[in-house]
């Protein structure tokens, strides 16, 4: 998992290559101020090319272990026209309903609206503001998977994403286990 923070210097800042670059010749609308005044609650975007899987799944968790706590955005850049049905059908298996979400555009807004931009591996590029932090979770993309392969993608996410919640709520009493999606079923 690398740490990009927008505050930083050139040399540790994105660059070439990196997740998080600047959208290069790709026009985009000035960014607004925060909606949300800053020290109300975190913020964060999962960021993924076509924000049909692992984004999606991301953002699922996030909002169901932070029980209102945090804001959740997800988006990318060349958004699909549909949630992947194998995410839908691995997120149903841990209680989670993805079947009324759809993908959506990444915008300069919505990144100027986070604290934190996690893109998933996936190389997407979004614009790099000053005070974001940025982190990128590298994962294998479950397009054109099998529920069986989704599975342990799924699994890794929500790891990730328990793991984050400390560091976004600092001193906040973890969710309570009515909020903790059950483990992964066994299949036969």
């Amino acid at each position: 998992m690398s740490v990009q923070d927008g505050s930083s210097s050139a040399t540790g800042a994105a660059g070439p290559g990196s997740c998080c670059a600047p959208l290069g010749d790709e026009p985009l609308a000035p960014a607004q101020p925060r909606r949300e005044p800053a020290g109300t609650r975190p913020s964060v975007l999962f960021v993924c090319v076509h924000n049909a899987g692992r984004s999606q799944l991301a953002a699922a968790f996030l909002e169901q272990l932070g029980a209102g706590r945090v804001a959740v955005r997800s988006a990318g850049s060349v958004p699909a026209e549909q949630v992947n049905p194998s995410a839908v059908a691995a997120m149903a298996e841990v209680g989670i309903d993805l079947r009324s979400r759809a993908p959506e555009l990444l915008t300069a807004d919505a990144v100027q609206d986070s604290d934190v931009v996690i893109t998933m591996g996936c190389g997407d590029a979004c614009p790099v503001l000053p005070g974001t932090r940025y982190l990128d979770w590298e994962l294998d993309d479950p397009a054109g998977q099998a529920l069986e392969a989704v599975r342990p993608i799924r699994d890794a996410i929500r790891a990730r994403v328990q793991a984050l919640l400390p560091e976004l709520l600092p001193g906040a009493p973890p969710p309570p286990p009515a909020l903790l999606p059950p483990g992964p079923r066994s299949t036969p």
